[in-house]
């Protein structure tokens, strides 16, 4: 589910690209910058844990019904290898028709699943963009009552150094599980 380090690059992207088209150096002394680490928030946020959960349940029922069909496959297979010398024509053609009809749902099933357009990559967009646009509102929120300029996000690899006083992730984890806490997101 952390599919969140695309968004993240383009959020560090476009937060350096605002610091870099800042014209004096005077504007940029009373910037006030601070980072955040997603990462950390969507391991502490309980919402993130709980679609991460969830997303795995799914994933394990997949995989569950994913064998089930593989199972099947290497069971006429197994037929196919101890009966076919022994079969009539007519039984052996309907055993690898068998045969190839199982292949193909079992093939069919893996890319409807795990296929680049498959349902687990579209669950894990669907759920991971829902967590992603709920950080971002707290952030912004809390950007606008602090009169931040800037929000870098340490997960994206962008940050060598930072204060530890400037990560803001404690308040937006805080403020994420508050509003869990009172039902509202």
């Amino acid at each position: 589910m952390l599919k969140i380090r695309g968004q993240v690059t383009r959020w560090t992207a476009v937060l350096a690209l605002l610091l870099a088209s800042m014209s004096s150096a005077a504007r940029a002394a009373d910037t006030r910058i601070v980072f955040i680490d997603s990462a950390k928030i969507f391991q502490d946020y309980k919402l993130a844990q709980e679609a991460q959960q969830q997303f795995d349940r799914q994933v394990q029922n997949w995989r569950t019904e994913a064998a089930e069909k593989q199972k099947v496959v290497d069971q006429l297979r197994a037929e196919m290898r101890d009966q076919g010398p022994i079969l009539s024509t007519v039984k052996r053609q309907e055993k690898e028709e068998a045969l190839q009809k199982a292949i193909q749902q079992y093939e069919a099933f893996v890319q409807e699943i795990w296929g680049p357009t498959g349902r687990a990559s579209q669950e894990n967009e669907r759920t991971t963009s829902e967590i992603v646009n709920q950080i971002r509102g707290v952030v912004e929120k809390l950007a606008g009552e602090k009169g931040l300029d800037i929000v870098f996000d340490a997960a994206g690899g962008a940050i060598v150094y930072a204060d530890r006083s400037l990560d803001l992730s404690a308040e937006v984890v805080r403020e994420l599980n508050e509003r869990v806490g009172q039902g509202t997101r």
